[in-house]
């Protein structure tokens, strides 16, 4: 059994620093870096790309909304002609500073409000992964599993990966408990590895009231703009390893 371990980074502006990327560099095996809307800035992105290519990190794109100031976490109501250009031009850019750098982008992976809207109304994701797939047809959409963005990830006939979280709670659809919720957040890397390893094995979300959804498990995210993310990142791929589950890029 293998499973690969991505982390959202890049998320600094100008000398403003978000996380601590390089340390989550050796962890991780996929980088999904910000693209300048709802962070980063084209200094972080080529700094954070050089780093992830230099130690056989995938790189992938990561757009989100327009919202700095609130770190693209609040919905905005846009056109699917509107979104489609949103996510075109973020993957546009993320794919001229991967080159520079010296890699290139491997997949895709949509950015908080914009992604937890695409998981609920299968339209969004539609106007989202077709935007990303005209102008790159290989690119590999991370999903999250279980949601209508593997419907039409699939119903689209995409390379694609699914995705779970080790530092979330799910509702009993497959999407994620709302961050405003007590024990959305998760922060203890003991428990969350353990739970990962029971979803792995299961093949299965196991939601926070106990339920099973069936899914297919590619990469396990952990969130990366947290004091505890590299403690997060450790002690869940620990957990992975001691359980004889390889952690490789997917």
């Amino acid at each position: 059994m293998q499973v690969d371990l991505n982390s959202d980074m890049g998320e600094g502006f100008g000398h403003w620093v978000m996380g601590d990327d390089a340390a989550l560099l050796d962890v991780v095996t996929s980088a999904n870096i910000a693209c300048g809307f709802h962070a980063g800035d084209p200094g972080t992105m080529a700094a954070t790309m050089a780093r992830a290519e230099a130690r056989g990190v995938g790189i992938g794109a990561h757009p989100g909304f327009a919202d700095l100031q609130g770190f693209g976490r609040r919905r905005i109501s846009l056109s699917t002609e509107e979104l489609g250009n949103l996510v075109a031009y973020q993957l546009g850019a993320a794919q001229a500073m991967a080159r520079r750098a010296g890699g290139r982008v491997r997949h895709l992976k949509l950015h908080g409000a914009l992604a937890n809207m695409a998981s609920e109304a299968p339209e969004i994701a539609r106007a989202c992964y077709s935007a990303a797939l005209a102008v790159d047809p290989e690119i590999i959409l991370v999903v999250l599993a279980a949601t209508p963005m593997e419907a039409v990830a699939r119903d689209l006939g995409a390379r694609w990966a699914g995705e779970i979280f080790a530092d979330r709670a799910y509702e009993d659809d497959a999407t994620l408990v709302d961050r405003r919720k007590p024990g959305a957040v998760l922060h203890d890397p003991q428990a969350a590895g353990k739970r990962m390893v029971e979803m792995l094995r299961a093949g299965a979300i196991i939601t926070a009231g106990g339920k099973h959804i069936p899914c297919r498990i590619d990469t396990i995210c952990v969130h990366g703009d947290s004091a505890e993310a590299v403690a997060m990142a450790r002690g869940v791929r620990a957990h992975l390893e001691d359980a004889g589950i390889a952690v490789t890029r997917f």
